[in-house]
């Protein structure tokens, strides 16, 4: 069960509501967001009287979430949320492109790989300053040196950035560069005290789907954040591990539709670690727009020959000019807009 307090709920009133369900038998989680305060009840709800909550001063509404999953659930939050990175909103009825390249190289590809996203349209700009490899002798990335070089290209071009955050030290050092979205990578979607973290900030989070995770336990590693505080989260599919070893990752384009009917928050596809290679990207993207995807997390680069990771799957320039597009005639079709 979640009691949903007014927005200009007192200290006082949620301590009172707190104070009022232990003497119900459960304990209380406070979820102070930037709207509103949800407080969910831990414990056997059975004992748990709703109408005398819903007297209480500064709450608005009580209800009963039968899952295990509370605030991110579509029964917690009717209408779809649209969640604003950096003056850019993901959900709704735009379709936003984040394009990029996989890792921070150089100053230079930066700069070119700004012009580019600009150029094709895109609104928002991607790349990795601290890289998971899975092996140690590749590129970790540029780190913090990287994270000064994308701010450098992508502020050239009014571009909001997206960048991967691996390590729990290290989310000071992101709030201190202004990074307007965190990505939370697929090795890490159960890395619970990282989403805590990230949960008790205010900087929206693109929590990617772990390679071998349940919806359900996506569901759930999106609840830590949300019990934190933070409800600024967006859903990115970008594959999970099969038996098949023709591309890299097997897209799972029913999860898009299954997570709109189980969540009220936007959900984006990573077309290029789906598939692995350049050439799927395209039709990968409009599976993904055509299921319902409420935006794309696209790799591109300068020249993707000369990308120090993942060349194999980043478009170059061009390419992503005519996935725009195309998507443009697709989104047209389906009534939407990018």
């Amino acid at each position: 069960m979640i009691i949903i307090m007014n927005g200009d709920t007192t200290d006082a009133q949620i301590e009172q509501v707190v104070a009022r369900l232990k003497t119900m038998g459960c304990e209380a989680n406070v979820s102070r967001g930037i709207e509103r305060t949800v407080i969910g009840a831990i414990g056997d709800e059975s004992k748990i009287d709703k109408e005398l909550l819903q007297a209480l001063p500064g709450v608005e509404d009580v209800i009963r979430v039968m899952k295990p999953y509370k605030i991110v659930a579509r029964s917690y939050h009717k209408e779809d949320t649209v969640v604003d990175i950096g003056g850019i909103k993901i959900g709704g009825n735009t379709v936003q492109v984040i394009a990029g390249p996989c890792s921070v190289e150089t100053q230079p590809q930066m700069d070119a790989a700004a012009a580019g996203v600009a150029a094709a349209g895109c609104r928002l700009m991607r790349g990795g300053a601290f890289k998971p490899r899975t092996s140690p002798y590749t590129f970790q990335g540029a780190g913090v040196e990287g994270l000064k070089m994308f701010r450098q290209a992508a502020q050239a071009h009014q571009l909001p950035i997206v960048t991967e955050l691996m390590d729990v030290r290290m989310l000071d050092t992101f709030l201190e560069h202004e990074v307007d979205c965190i990505q939370i990578g697929t090795r890490n979607m159960q890395n619970f005290d990282l989403l805590k973290e990230v949960g008790r900030c205010k900087t929206p989070v693109i929590l990617k789907r772990g390679m071998s995770a349940t919806i359900s336990e996506w569901l759930m590693a999106a609840e830590y954040i949300a019990a934190g505080g933070n409800h600024n989260i967006i859903f990115c599919e970008r594959g999970v591990r099969s038996f098949e070893t023709y591309y890299r990752n097997m897209l799972d384009v029913t999860a898009i539709p299954v997570l709109k009917r189980e969540t009220h928050l936007p959900v984006i596809v990573d077309p290029s670690h789906a598939g692995g290679k350049s050439w799927m990207v395209a039709a990968l993207s409009k599976a993904a727009v055509a299921a319902g995807a409420d935006g794309l997390l696209v790799e591109m680069h300068p020249s993707p020959c000369e990308a120090w990771c993942d060349a194999d799957q980043a478009l170059d320039p061009q390419q992503l000019v005519q996935l725009m597009a195309d998507l443009r005639l697709l989104t047209q079709a389906i009534g939407r807009d990018i």
